[in-house]
C-alpha cells in the first residue's frame, strides 16, 4: 500500500525509480499491528515473501513458508502479547540471501522483543541453533545521530551456515503497552500467493471488551466473511471470560505466475479491530498524545518573534515559521506511530534542531500560536475508502499542517517551497486531530472531522527544457541541457538532488541524460540550492556523445533533440452500456522546449512543417526551423485542464495523435561534398538515440 510521489508530464520515465527512492515523503505500507510500531519484523520476513513474484526463471520461490502461526492476545488494559513462529524452507541461494538476517523493529519505551528461537535444520541432517551472541539490539538507523528517539530500535539476528534446501524455524515474542492503551487496535490479511502453505491465526480478547459489553472502552472486531473463524469461549486464570478467534488456512506450495487476484482483500483487511467505535474518539486520543497541553517558553515565543520581526500578514508569518522549521529543524524519517503518537516538547525540539514529522507540526503550531495563528494537525492515508474503515491510527501514514481550510503545508519534506504538497496527497481527504478535543467526541456529525486537501498548487506549474548543441564533422555532438521548473516536478528533483550526496549528483545527471535520450557522458553538472524554494528549481548539464552520426552516408535522418512530451494515453474502450471514465490530464502544466543545433561548414538541411491544436483542455505548437548551418526546434504544450468527460475519448484521441505524430517529425540533413572519414557509429546512422516516453498522470 505505497504511494510515491508521482513523476509528471515531460518527466522522462527511466528517472523515476531513482527519484521515487530518493523522495522522503514516499508513503508507508500496511501496518501489521497497530498498537505496535512499523510491522513486526516476524511479519515482515513473511510478508516480504508474500510480496514477491516468483523469479522468472524459477518453477519456485526463492523461499517457502511452510507454516506461519501467529497468536495475538489483548488485554482489557490495552496490554498485548503477540507471538510469532515460522518455519521457512530455503529452495535457492537467493533465498538464503533473503533470510541471512532477520530485524525487528520496536519502541522500548513501551515495547519488549525475544527471539526464543532460532533454529537451522540442515539438509543433510542435523540442527544448528543460533547463539545469543548472533542477536544484537541497536538503535534505529534513521535515530543514530537523534538521541531522543533512540528508544526506537532494531533487533537483529545473523543466520549463518543457512543453504539451500535447509529449514530455518524461528520464534518471536511482542509484549507492548502502548501510550493510547486502553484503546487498542490491530489488522491482519492471509497470505493468498500460495508462499505460506500453512497459516494459523489466533486472536485472544478479553469478553467485557466486546462490542456487545456495556463497556465505555467497547471494541468492534469485523471479519471478512470470505474468512471465518472458529470461535470459542474461555475462562483465564484470573477468572475473566475471553473470546478466542482461530482460524486455519493451507494453499498448495507456490508456483511460477501463482497468486490470487483480490482486489477487496488489498483494500481491507481480513481481520480488523478497533477500540475507537468512531472518528471523533480517535482524534480526541490522539490530540492527548501529539498536542498534548506545554507550558509557555520564552525559547519559543523569542524565535517567534524573530522570525515574524518584520511581518503583519498571518500567511506571510507562517510562511516564515515553516520555512525555519522546514529547512533548520532536521527531518527523522520514521513512521507516525514509532514514537506511539508521543511528541517532545517544543522547546525541547527547538533547542535539539532535529524533530520527526509528528514534532516538527507540534513546534510549528507552537511557535505559530505565539502569533496567535491556530494551527491543526491533519492525518493522511492512502485507503481512499477510508471512511468505510473502522476508525484506527494504522490507517494514517502522514501529518500535514493546516491553517483552515485553505493553507496546508508538510514541514517535514525540508525542500518544499511553501504550501506545495505531494501530488499524491492533493484531493485526499484529510483527518483533523483537534486541541483542545471537541466537548462530544462520541458524535461525528456535531463537527467537521474531515478536510479537502487542496487539489491546486500554490503557483502557476511550468517546465522548461533548453537544448544548445554542436555536431562536429566527425559525428561527434556536444550539448548543453538546462531545466527550469515549477510545480510536481520540481519537488521530485528538490528532495532527489537533497537526499543525495553532492559527490554523486552528476549520477543523478548522467541517468537524467539517458532519459533525455542521450547516450554520451556528462562532463559537468550545475544545480540550484534545493532550499531556495521561492525560486524555479534549475538543473543544467553538459553531455559529449561519439560517433553520434555516419558522415560516410549522403542523407540523414535525425529528430529533435527535445524530451518526448508526456501524454495520458487513450482511454480504453468503455464496457457496452458503462459511462466512458473521465480522462485524467493530471496537475494543470506548461511545457515548453527548445533545441538549437549547429551542424558543420557545409551541411544542408531540412526542416519539417510545424504543427498546431487548440483544445479547451490542451493547446500544442511547434515550430521548426533551417538558418544557414544551424537547425531549431521547439514545442509548447499546455494542459488547461485537470480531467475532460469520457464521451470526448474520439477528441481527445484526434489531440494525441496530432502531438505523437509531430513528435515524431525528423529534420533532414545532407553531408557536403567532402564528408568526414566514415567512422563506426554505436547508435543507428540515420536516427538520433530514442526519446523518453514519460507517463503524465
Amino acid at each position: 500500500m505505497e504511494e510515491n510521489l508521482r513523476i509528471s508530464q515531460a518527466i522522462p520515465s527511466t528517472l523515476s525509480a531513482l527519484l521515487a527512492a530518493c523522495c522522503l515523503f514516499a508513503l508507508s505500507g500496511n501496518i501489521a499491528m497497530a498498537q505496535e510500531s512499523p510491522p513486526k519484523p516476524a511479519d515482515k520476513a513473511a510478508e516480504t515473501q508474500q510480496g514477491k513474484s516468483p523469479d522468472s526463471a524459477s518453477p519456485e520461490l526463492p523461499a517457502q513458508i511452510e507454516l506461519l502461526e501467529t497468536r495475538v492476545k489483548f488485554e482489557a488494559n490495552g496490554d498485548s502479547h503477540k507471538e510469532v513462529h515460522a518455519r521457512v524452507h530455503m529452495n535457492s541461494e537467493l533465498g538464503v540471501q533473503q533470510f541471512a538476517r532477520l530485524s525487528f523493529d520496536f519502541n522500548r519505551s513501551f515495547e519488549s522483543v525475544e527471539v526464543p528461537l532460532v533454529r537451522i535444520t540442515h539438509e543433510s541432517g542435523g540442527t544448528a541453533d543460533i547463539l545469543p551472541s548472533a542477536i544484537t539490539d541497536n538503535p534505529n538507523p534513521a535515530v543514530v545521530h537523534a538521541p531522543a528517539y533512540q528508544d526506537v530500535r532494531v533487533k537483529t539476528v545473523r543466520i549463518l551456515g543457512l543453504s539451500p534446501g535447509d529449514t530455518l524455524e524461528y520464534r518471536v515474542i511482542t509484549v507492548s503497552h502502548h501510550p493510547l492503551a486502553p484503546d487498542f487496535w490491530f489488522e491482519h490479511t492471509f497470505d493468498r500467493t500460495g508462499v505460506v502453505s500453512q497459516e494459523i491465526f489466533e486472536l485472544d480478547l478479553p469478553a467485557s471488551r466486546l462490542v456487545d459489553s456495556p463497556s465505555s472502552r467497547r471494541v468492534e472486531l469485523r471479519i471478512n466473511p470470505a474468512t471465518p473463524a472458529t470461535v470459542t469461549q474461555e475462562t483465564a486464570t484470573d477468572g475473566s471470560a475471553r473470546s478466542v478467534y482461530h482460524w486455519q488456512k493451507s494453499s498448495p506450495k507456490a508456483k511460477k505466475g501463482s497468486g490470487e487476484d483480490d482486489a477487496d482483500s488489498v483494500r481491507n483487511p481480513d481481520i480488523a479491530l478497533s477500540s475507537f467505535l468512531v472518528w471523533g474518539i480517535l482524534s480526541q486520543r490522539l490530540a492527548e498524545v501529539i498536542q498534548k497541553p506545554a507550558q509557555p517558553s520564552s525559547i519559543v515565543s523569542d524565535k517567534a518573534i524573530v522570525l515574524t520581526r518584520t511581518l503583519t500578514n498571518p500567511r506571510e508569518k507562517l510562511e516564515a515559521l515553516y520555512s525555519f522549521v522546514s529547512r533548520e529543524i532536521t527531518t527523522v524519517d520514521l513512521p507516525l506511530d514509532a514514537t506511539g503518537f508521543r511528541s517532545r516538547s517544543p522547546a525541547e525540539i527547538l533547542s535539539s534542531g532535529y524533530a520527526t514529522p509528528v514534532d516538527k507540526f507540534v513546534l510549528l503550531a507552537a511557535l505559530a500560536s505565539t502569533q496567535n495563528l491556530l494551527l491543526e494537525a491533519a492525518l493522511v492515508g492512502t485507503d481512499e475508502n477510508v471512511l468505510s474503515q473502522l476508525p484506527r491510527p494504522s490507517l494514517f501514514v502522514r501529518i500535514l499542517t493546516n491553517m483552515g481550510p485553505l493553507i496546508w503545508c508538510d514541514p517535514s519534506l525540508e525542500v518544499a517551497p511553501f504550501e506545495l504538497l505531494s501530488p499524491g496527497l492533493r484531493g485526499k481527504k484529510a483527518f483533523r486531530v483537534f486541541n483542545p478535543p471537541p466537548s462530544n467526541p462520541t458524535e461525528d456529525v456535531a463537527y467537521a472531522l474531515w478536510f479537502p486537501i487542496p487539489v491546486e498548487l500554490p503557483f502557476p506549474s511550468f517546465q522548461k527544457v533548453n537544448v544548445d548543441a554542436t555536431l562536429s564533422a566527425d559525428g561527434k555532438l556536444h550539448a548543453k541541457v538546462h531545466y527550469a521548473m515549477r510545480g510536481d516536478n520540481e519537488l521530485v528533483l528538490r528532495v532527489a538532488f537533497h537526499k543525495t550526496p553532492k559527490e554523486q549528483w552528476k549520477g543523478l545527471a548522467q541517468l537524467l541524460s539517458i532519459s533525455d535520450g542521450f547516450r554520451g557522458q556528462v562532463s559537468s553538472i550545475n544545480v540550484s540550492d534545493p532550499y531556495a524554494t521561492k525560486e524555479p528549481f534549475a538543473l543544467d548539464y553538459e553531455i559529449d556523445q561519439a560517433k553520434f552520426v555516419d558522415w560516410s552516408k549522403k542523407t540523414l535522418r535525425v529528430p529533435a533533440l527535445l524530451p518526448e512530451l508526456g501524454l495520458p494515453d487513450f482511454p480504453a474502450r468503455p464496457k457496452p452500456g458503462a459511462t466512458p471514465p473521465l480522462i485524467e490530464l493530471g496537475t494543470p502544466l506548461e511545457v515548453t522546449t527548445s533545441m538549437t543545433l549547429q551542424l558543420p561548414p557545409g551541411t544542408k538541411a531540412q526542416a519539417p512543417t510545424g504543427t498546431s491544436v487548440q483544445r479547451d483542455y490542451a493547446t500544442y505548437s511547434s515550430q521548426y526551423a533551417v538558418e544557414g548551418q544551424k537547425i531549431t526546434a521547439s514545442r509548447h504544450i499546455h494542459f488547461l485542464l485537470r480531467e475532460i468527460s469520457g464521451d470526448r475519448a474520439a477528441d481527445y484521441g484526434a489531440f494525441l495523435r496530432a502531438v505523437q505524430n509531430d513528435e515524431a517529425q525528423d529534420f533532414t540533413l545532407e553531408a557536403s561534398a567532402s564528408p568526414a572519414p566514415k567512422t563506426n557509429s554505436a547508435a543507428p546512422a540515420n536516427a538520433a538515440p530514442p526519446n523518453p516516453s514519460p507517463s503524465k498522470p
